[in-house]
Order: C-alpha cells, then structure tokens, then sequence
C-alpha cells in the first residue's frame, strides 16, 4: 500500500504537535530552541522517512500492526533528535533525553496509529 502526501504531511504533524506537548512538559521554558528542535525534527524526520520509503514493501505489516517503516521512522526521530544534541548542547540534558525518548514513543505511536 502506498499513502497520499497528505496522509505522510498529517501524520508528521501529529507527530510534531505530540513532540510539543511533551517538550513543553519536560524541558525548561528557557529552552526554547531545543523545545523548537524536538517539535520541528520531530515532525520533519517523520515526513522525511515516509516520503522516501513509501512503498508497499515497507508499508506491510511484517508484525501485526507493525510494518517496517512503523519502526523506522521513530529510529530516524530519534537519531535527528540525538544528533541536535550532540552538535548543540541541550539547555537541560537530562531533560533533554527524556523529552527526547517520550518524541520517539510519540512518533512509534503515531506512525503505527494513524498509517
């Protein structure tokens, strides 16, 4: 199965919008290039990844409810994420991490939920 731009665009933004809850929860309000990081690469790994790598191979579910692009969109969430971090250094590093790993768990959600 292959999924509209429209479908990838709406998915990227849930996903962006999910990361801003959880940065604005976890991070200082000081912060707030790293809170805009973790919202737009949030979002932008996700459209990325999808708009590449749609196609009806990595659109399958392998697992039940899981396809391969369901887990690797989140990996590429994350990696973004990690290497903002490691190039710039975090307002609150510990924060950071968490606000980091709750965006990934948000992006897993919202690519197994809604594609």
């Amino acid at each position: 199965m292959i999924f509209s731009v429209a479908h990838i665009l709406l998915t990227s933004a849930i996903t962006s919008a999910l990361a801003l809850i959880v940065a604005f929860w976890r991070l200082p309000r000081t912060a707030w290039l790293d809170i805009l990081a973790i919202t737009v690469l949030s979002g932008v790994a996700v459209l990325l990844w999808r708009l590449s790598a749609n196609m009806p191979q990595l659109n399958d579910d392998g697992l039940p409810g899981f396809s391969a692009n369901d887990w690797a969109a989140p990996a590429l969430t994350f990696l973004f994420l990690t290497v903002f971090a490691d190039l710039r250094a975090p307002a609150d590093p510990g924060r950071y991490r968490q606000a980091r790993a709750l965006a990934t768990l948000a992006a897993l959600a919202v690519n197994v939920i809604t594609i």
